[in-house]
């Protein structure tokens, strides 16, 4: 059974840094695509981050200079270090992985999604 549990997420001040994790278990092949999404109250869901089996990324322009995106093969997690939060951050943030043999952001095409963990900014 494929599953994705992230952690990491809480509650900081603006211009502090978390890193988040998602544990990947059950997949019967590496997964091409992992990729990292936020979800703002009201707002619709946005990629920020994805990385690719070989350990390509890419960071939406939102981010970059911020936000890293990496994985650990060994264990199977992938990380999203932040730093520099801004108040715009704050949403809920969730890991997806797809096999095939591209990586973006298009949210419809991940078959597999962790819960989230909540990452909140105060100004």
């Amino acid at each position: 059974q494929v599953q994705l549990v992230e952690s990491g997420g809480g509650s900081v001040q603006a211009g502090g840094s978390l890193r988040l994790s998602c544990e990947a278990s059950g997949f019967s092949v590496r997964p091409y695509c992992m990729a990292w999404f936020r979800q703002a109250a009201g707002k619709e869901r946005e990629g920020v981050a994805y990385i690719t089996r070989y350990g390509s990324t890419g960071h939406a322009d939102s981010v970059k200079g911020r936000f890293t995106i990496s994985q650990d093969r060994a264990t199977n997690t992938l990380y999203l270090q932040m730093y520099s939060l801004k108040p715009e951050d704050t949403a809920m943030y969730f890991c997806a992985a797809r096999a095939g043999s591209t990586c973006d952001y298009g949210a419809s095409l991940f078959p597999a999604w962790g819960q989230g963990t909540q990452v909140t900014v105060s100004s």
